[in-house]
């Protein structure tokens, strides 16, 4: 009878050992890229920040930081965790794609260029990163390297306005008054409905003593926007005079209100599209200080010191009992 006690004692002890959880860093890794498709950020960053607790040095989830603290807003720190993520493996494209957005957005934009270059030796034709470079140059009033990076860019994708009208405006800083037009005449044939791109249309045309033309370029814009104060000053520049217009404007960010809604003289700056890093196995490190968690998932390990001895236990009662039986 003492014998069933004991067993039924030590079977209760084993249905009290407590689960054992079986998370690790690529377990939390994933669950980070999940969220991170799914557009929800900050859980995305609460489950790679699990991970690295677990394992610092773990590449994809300091990328996929980085990629989720990009989408934050919060641009230093997805530099910092960027740099870590390139530290562990030098070529990680999620990593470069961060930490190129991260400069562009923070418009360190001499830098930023230089990180588009080391993105374009694991990644080519990102329309994207290709975009933000040619505005970054134009940012920094290199306008060769604009008009270069935009051609690429069109390239690319040829049906783009925006790319076709900073072109042009490229082309105009450097002058090229009739490389500008054919870049404002591809815009003009994607959407005629865009007040700034028939305004700045209407400068190239003027800069080549063309002010009939220009005229009605400017009279195009007006009908898109009637508040266009720069195309209203533009026009009147134009009458009675058939004068060239003298272009020496540079690069800005100066938002104009169209029928279309807000379209800015040069790019704006626009959303990036991310990739979400693919999870990967690397080697093991110490645990450090694990960070908010998330609601976890419960696995037995069925090698754990509490389940062993749970077992020997059992096996201990059931020696009792045949010991028992023999006397």
């Amino acid at each position: 009878m003492q014998s069933k006690t004991l067993i039924l004692v030590l079977l209760a002890m084993l249905l009290l050992v407590p689960a054992v959880h079986a998370e690790d860093a690529l377990d939390w890794t994933t669950r980070g890229l999940a969220a991170l498709d799914a557009g929800k950020y900050a859980d995305a960053l609460t489950c790679f920040n699990n991970a690295l607790a677990l394992e610092k040095n773990f590449t994809s989830a300091l990328s996929g930081k980085a990629v989720a603290l990009n989408a934050l807003g919060d641009y230093p720190g997805a530099l910092d965790a960027a740099n870590q993520a390139l530290a562990t493996r030098a070529l990680d494209k999620n990593g470069l794609s961060a930490k190129a957005l991260a400069l562009f957005n923070l418009q360190r934009y001499e830098e930023a260029v230089v990180a588009y270059d080391d993105l374009y030796a694991v990644q080519i034709n990102n329309p994207d990163a290709c975009y933000k470079q040619a505005y970054a140059y134009q940012m920094l009033n290199q306008s060769e390297n604009a008009v270069v990076a935009y051609r690429k860019c069109t390239v690319i994708d040829p049906v783009n306005m925006q790319l076709w009208n900073n072109l042009g405006l490229s082309y105009m800083n450097l002058g090229q008054y009739e490389d500008a037009l054919s870049a404002f005449d591809r815009a003009t044939s994607i959407t005629t409905k865009n007040a700034t791109v028939w305004n700045n249309k209407g400068k190239a045309l003027a800069s080549l003593g063309r002010p009939g033309d220009a005229t009605e370029c400017f009279s195009r814009a007006l009908g898109i926007d009637p508040g266009f104060t720069e195309a209203l000053n533009n026009r009147e520049s134009m009458r009675g005079k058939f004068q060239t217009f003298n272009y020496s404007e540079t690069a800005t960010v100066t938002p104009t209100m169209s029928r279309l809604g807000t379209y800015y003289t040069t790019a704006p700056v626009p959303t990036m599209t991310t990739v979400a890093p693919a999870a990967e196995e690397t080697t093991r490190h110490a645990p450090v200080t694990t960070t908010a968690t998330v609601e976890k998932k419960t696995t037995y390990a069925p090698l754990s010191p509490l389940t062993a001895l749970g077992a020997l236990a059992v096996i201990a009662g059931f020696t009792v009992i045949v010991r028992n039986r023999k006397e």
